[in-house]
């Protein structure tokens, strides 16, 4: 597999590396239901052994109504996790993922082509309750995008300040992986799908919207064992293939929130869901 080559700190550029051997906690796309994700926590605390390694596979934000909630909720289990004996922030990521980009992007709105567009776009794909959660309203968006840069800069503006005023909100927004993967390279950790052509450095939005290319997967992602996601359109929970996983039940859209844990060169796959 062509791997980025591992820095000194192994999880300071966008993809984590997980050392090996290990098993890791894989949890899927959350959308802002806290209740469902604390109880999955809750769940999920006792069955840590030590050397397990976890990674969120994004979208913790969008969709539910306790997005800033639920950002909380995430780092308060990472206080936990890295409190065990022997854990270090190289045994953790949390990956961007489609709610989380967009947020990226409404941040720089007005540098955007057609900004009315893009927030039209962003908020049917699920952005506007985290715009709300940051003290921002789309309609005052979309009247901004009609008077000009000015005045969308300044509604960013606001919404980046509201980012600000929640305790480490911002810098889990900047510390966010674009993917992972363990250092025997048997295992690929990524948000929604991938270019299964590509070496996972080369990726680029293929992690956030090439769900096909995912899905058509015929072979393994450059000799990995398995490429696990946590977004899957249809919703249909933990599917496994030959070579891939999802772990999404539609936590967001009424149903399940699934966590898996998954150890190289061993079945079956352990999993807890709410």
């Amino acid at each position: 597999m062509s791997t980025p080559t591992p820095s000194p700190n192994a999880n300071s550029g966008p993809i984590a590396r997980f050392p090996t051997p290990c098993r890791v906690w894989a949890i899927g796309a959350i959308r802002g239901e806290v209740a469902k994700l604390r109880a999955l926590h809750d769940l999920l605390e006792p069955e840590l052994r030590v050397g397990d390694k976890l990674v969120y596979l994004g979208n913790v934000m969008g969709r539910g109504d306790a997005v800033r909630e639920t950002v909380d909720e995430v780092l308060r289990f990472r206080r936990e996790f890295l409190s065990i004996p022997g854990n270090c922030i190289g045994d953790y990521a949390i990956l961007r993922g489609r709610q989380e980009e967009m947020l990226h992007k409404l941040l720089e709105l007005q540098f955007a082509v057609n900004p009315r567009d893009v927030l039209h776009w962003m908020v049917d794909q699920g952005a506007g309750p985290t715009i709300e959660a940051y003290g921002g309203n789309a309609r005052d968006g979309e009247v901004a995008t009609a008077q000009g840069a000015v005045a969308v800069t300044r509604w960013t503006q606001s919404l980046r300040a509201g980012l600000n005023a929640a305790p480490g909100h911002r810098e889990f927004l900047s510390s966010l992986k674009h993917a992972a993967y363990t250092a025997d390279g048997a295992l690929v950790f990524v948000h929604a799908g991938l270019d299964p052509a590509r070496p996972l450095d080369a990726q680029g939005d293929s992690l956030w919207w090439n769900t096909a290319g995912f899905e058509g997967m015929t072979a393994a992602f450059f000799g990995t064992e398995r490429v696990v996601r946590g977004l899957d359109p249809e919703h249909r929970g933990v599917v496994e293939t030959e070579f891939t996983l999802s772990i999404d039940g539609g936590c967001g859209f009424g149903g399940t929130l699934h966590a898996a844990a998954i150890t190289p060169g061993q079945e079956p796959v352990e999993s807890l869901s709410v």
